[in-house]
């Protein structure tokens, strides 16, 4: 995810950007050098170790995957607490479009970013008072886009290698390309980069069983993606219709719980009873939440599909999606689903 920082005029966009730089400072003001870290005695031993995995897969990013050589995920902080910043998501009752903001040097995006948790619920009490479906979700990483530094942080280190190496890929893709106001290509595509680049270090470790773990819960991603689009249609032509808003508001209602019993079957028969994606049906799903859902998804299986038109050649694969990224929309949409070679 960006960290989305800026201000237009008034008060509240002043004090947004406000507790951007501020939370951002805090942050960069506590790194330590990893390798520093790393040969310090007194570094706790799980530390040691998760840093040491990561200063390697650092390396493989730059090496293997042809990410940018610079100084970010080679520092640590540890933030103490579940998430680095809480993610605010709207959209109208009867709309998938989400509301989107915009900044300077990040463009426009649709959700707006918090380093403090009270501050996100009180802009999604907010919203959700003007008639609005919302959403709100911690983040664990975020990107600068190469404006500073980015460390790594005691977020990215809460579970195995290869959700650290996914993060690590991920936001160092956002350092290789982004394209002003356009999320879904942006996000996209690091999942992509994040996607191939996980299988290529599993492989080069070879890690069999990780890579075997890691296939699994792609394919259970891609399982969810579905759920979730074929009720996006679903409610997509529910909003279309001339209905009154209390019988669209029902309709609606239907098609998230149709959803839910969808993804029940799929647990308890496809999936073998596999519970990862409980909390999420189990809190409320609104259009926001879909939205949300929908942007760092779509869009994946035609960047793959360009990587493997070049090879898995990364130089190629970038110079590709950065051809496509130079077109204006919906011509870059288009030329990505199209795309039948490398060049």
């Amino acid at each position: 995810m960006i960290m989305a920082s800026g201000g237009a005029t008034g008060c509240t966009s002043i004090s947004y950007y406000a507790q951007s730089l501020e939370g951002h400072a805090r942050i960069m003001a506590a790194r330590q050098d990893v390798g520093k870290l790393i040969h310090d005695p007194s570094t706790p031993a799980a530390l040691r170790g998760k840093l040491t995995s990561a200063s390697a897969i650092r390396r493989f990013a730059t090496d293997e995957l042809a990410l940018p050589e610079n100084s970010s995920y080679r520092s640590y902080v540890d933030i103490h607490r579940d998430a680095v910043t809480w993610a605010v998501f709207a959209a109208p009752q009867f709309s998938l479009a989400p509301r989107t903001w915009c900044f300077p040097v990040f463009g426009c995006v649709p959700y707006r970013g918090y380093f403090d948790r009270k501050s996100a619920t009180e802009t999604a009490v907010e919203l959700h008072g003007q008639g609005l479906d919302v959403y709100v979700t911690g983040i664990t990483a975020y990107s600068t886009l190469g404006w500073f530094s980015d460390p790594l942080l005691s977020t990215m280190l809460t579970q195995d290698d290869s959700y650290l190496a996914s993060l690590i890929f991920h936001e160092l893709a956002h350092q290789r390309l982004y394209v002003n106001g356009d999320s879904a290509f942006n996000e996209a595509f690091a999942v992509a980069v994040e996607t191939s680049g996980v299988r290529k270090w599993l492989r080069a470790n070879g890690d069999r069983a990780g890579l075997r773990r890691y296939e699994a819960d792609r394919k259970r991603r891609i399982d969810f993606l579905g759920l979730v689009s074929k009720t996006r249609d679903e409610l997509g032509q529910i909003y279309l219709s001339p209905r009154a808003p209390e019988q669209m508001a029902a309709a609606k209602a239907e098609a998230i719980d149709r959803l839910r019993m969808r993804y029940r079957q799929l647990r308890d028969k496809r999936w073998g009873g596999y519970r990862g994606y409980d909390a999420w049906f189990d809190s409320p799903i609104n259009n926001a939440k879909l939205a949300a859902t929908a942007v760092y998804g779509e869009q994946v299986p035609a960047f793959l599909h360009l990587f493997d038109l070049c090879s898995g050649d990364y130089p190629r694969f970038y110079a590709s999606v950065r051809r496509i990224a130079n077109l204006h929309q919906p011509s870059r949409s288009e030329a990505l689903k199209a795309a039948d070679t490398c060049d």
